[in-house]
């Protein structure tokens, strides 16, 4: 059985028991609920554990990348520059967007209170402070350990970001030896990740038992309202690079559905931009007359930097915790975690999948001042999303292709 369906397994299987053993015996169902909760919480404790190294060692090597491919010469630069360019355009859109479209959804208030009694009531963090220079001060740490100790990720981002762009400066001997370490680090915590993630089906069979006995049926419907809303959300953004290929591009739109859905095809079918680059190089030079030199630089680029669903799957989920706890997020919680969703999805490419849900996702729910516990139970229905997100992801390695192909 594949991990996947293991989770999937074990979700399904705690959520039965809890609304089963509720109907039947409520005093033990509770009982065994609060045995249960421990040990959900003590496997999201042991995966945001590895939150603030791994996302730390991702900025600095994301900056570290970038500025490699960008000395390459001009065409990488301004392969860059689109990939940036999109990005923040997505995250934007799904800033916008997101909240719009899970307003247009039922929201059970009864759903929204024995959630709050079931996982707990979001804490208030930076992303939360009141007025404009309180939050504008909070960006620049004043004492980085404590930023890390309080998880305050969006000033801990700005550190990091910091530190890599002045790690450019330092003389190539050094500079490489200082992003050896950071490689280490983060392969040395995705790894720790990987155990916890073993351990995935425990932790998710433990905290849907205890959600669904204090929650009941309605945990296992605001999974299903979860996985459209993330599936429309992608395919909004994919439609969106259509437009795109046509007016920065120069594409015709017939031409470009054509000659990307070979490419595309293979991505829903592998789940995988990797698995997908050899069939995208051949749409984009003998279909969408890409010539091969522009090809052979940006495509292998945009698969190693550029994954423009990551932001919005970010922007998405944390949009998504809010909606089922009925908070309203304010406009500068949007942009703290737009901001920081561009910047972490710099760092992302190439993790596993569910190594990217959780560790990557939980950076910014926490900045916007939401829980983290419901990213446990979305992880089990995360395969369906996911293969929606490889179809964008692969309609935007294509899109920013046939823009730097034009310039």
């Amino acid at each position: 059985m594949s991990p996947t369906a293991r989770v999937l397994t074990a979700l399904l299987g705690g959520a039965a028991l809890g609304i089963v053993l509720t109907g039947v015996q409520p005093a033990l169902a509770r009982d065994m609920a609060g045995v249960a909760q421990p040990i959900g919480d003590l496997w999201l404790n042991a995966l945001q554990m590895t939150v603030v190294p791994l996302v730390v060692a991702l900025v600095v090597l994301g900056v570290a990348s970038t500025s490699d491919a960008a000395v390459s010469g001009r065409t990488a630069r301004r392969a860059i520059l689109v990939f940036l360019v999109l990005l923040c355009a997505a995250a934007t859109f799904a800033a916008i967007y997101a909240p719009f479209q899970l307003s247009l959804l039922p929201r059970d208030p009864e759903l929204i209170a024995s959630l709050r009694a079931a996982i707990g009531t979001p804490p208030a963090t930076d992303a939360a402070a009141t007025g404009f220079a309180q939050r504008l001060v909070t960006i620049i740490p004043s004492n980085v350990i404590a930023a890390a100790a309080q998880s305050a990720m969006l000033p801990l981002v700005v550190c990091a970001l910091l530190f890599g762009f002045a790690l450019t400066r330092v003389e190539p001997r050094r500079r490489a030896q200082a992003i050896d370490l950071f490689q280490t680090l983060k392969d040395t915590t995705v790894t720790i990740v990987g155990w916890v993630l073993w351990a995935a089906p425990l932790g998710v069979f433990a905290l849907a038992f205890s959600v669904c006995v204090k929650a009941g049926f309605s945990v296992l419907s605001a999974l299903g309202w979860y996985i459209l809303a993330m599936c429309t959300l992608y395919l909004v953004v994919t439609l969106g690079l259509y437009i795109v290929a046509v007016l920065a591009g120069r594409q015709r739109l017939r031409q470009f559905a054509a000659g990307i859905l070979p490419a595309q095809v293979i991505a829903v079918s592998t789940q995988s931009s990797l698995a997908t680059l050899p069939a995208m190089v051949e749409s984009a030079q003998n279909r969408l007359g890409c010539s091969p030199a522009v090809t052979a630089l940006v495509l292998p680029m945009a698969v190693s930097l550029f994954r423009i669903t990551s932001p919005v799957q970010y922007i998405g989920v944390s949009c998504f915790i809010a909606w089922i706890y009925g908070v309203d997020l304010t406009t500068s919680q949007l942009a703290v975690g737009a901001a920081l969703a561009v910047v972490i999805s710099l760092g992302s490419v190439g993790l596993p999948g569910q190594v990217s849900l959780l560790a990557m996702n939980m950076p910014v729910v926490q900045a916007m001042g939401l829980p983290i516990a419901p990213l446990g139970l979305m992880l089990a229905v995360e395969t369906i999303p996911d293969a929606f997100a490889t179809l964008g992801n692969v309609t935007g390695d294509l899109a920013a292709t046939t823009v730097v192909a034009r310039s």
